[in-house]
Parts: structure tokens; sequence; C-alpha cells
């Protein structure tokens, strides 16, 4: 698969993502926030908590699956760049914060992704140091 497919494939799952969020009734505050050492997939307010949200998209579960491929060293990037959004965007801090994935699974057969699992893992890790 060429890098500009999978690309397309990302962006996909984060409009996915985006749209089960909005359904459940979360707002979403900004998508694909980057900074030098990171990238916040979806920043959303959902009742008064600011979510933010690590999309993971897999074609089969070996491996651990979506929700396992966020590990360690990404949680501490995803905090960190966290840690640069809530210094540029003071409103936001004032929310408490939580630290969400969707991990949405292609069925092997579909490569077209129209068949999908999306699993919402709420509180999947949480910020330290």
């Amino acid at each position: 698969m060429t890098a500009p497919d999978r690309a397309a494939l990302g962006r996909g799952a984060e409009d996915l993502a985006a749209a089960h969020l909005q359904a459940a009734g979360a707002r979403i505050v900004l998508r694909n926030f980057r900074r030098r050492r990171g990238e916040l997939d979806i920043v959303a307010l959902h009742h008064d908590t600011l979510l933010v949200v690590e999309v993971r998209l897999r074609s089969s579960d070996e491996f651990g699956g979506s929700a396992a491929s966020v590990d360690h060293r990404k949680q501490r990037r995803i905090a960190s760049t966290t840690r640069q959004l809530l210094q540029l965007h003071r409103e936001l801090a004032r929310h408490p914060v939580r630290f969400d994935v969707i991990a949405i699974s292609r069925r092997a057969h579909d490569r077209a992704g129209d068949a999908c699992e999306i699993e919402w893992i709420r509180h999947a890790f949480e910020m330290r140091g």
C-alpha cells in the first residue's frame, strides 16, 4: 500500500471516529493538532471533559489489535503534546482531561473498509508527570 493510500485510510478512520464521538454528544474542538514531537488526532468536549482521542486503524487483531498499538512511548508523546495544547489554548485547561482510544478494525475480507468495528476505549491511559 502506498503512502497516499495509507493517509487516505487514516483520514477515513479519523472521520469515522469523529462521527462516532459526535453521535455520542461530543463536540469536536480540534483535529490533527501537530507539534514537533507529536500529534493529537481528535480533541473533543464531552459534557465538561476534554477528550484527547487517539484513533487506531488495523486490518486485523494480529499483534494485539488497534488499542494495543498505543504503547507507553506513544502515550508519553500524546501526553506531552496535550500539555502543549493546554498551554496554547488556556480556555481548554479548565476542563478535566481524559485520554481515549477509538479502535477501528477493518475485516480482512473487506478492503474498502465498509465493514468496520468501532470500539471506544474510555480512560485508555493517564497523563503522568
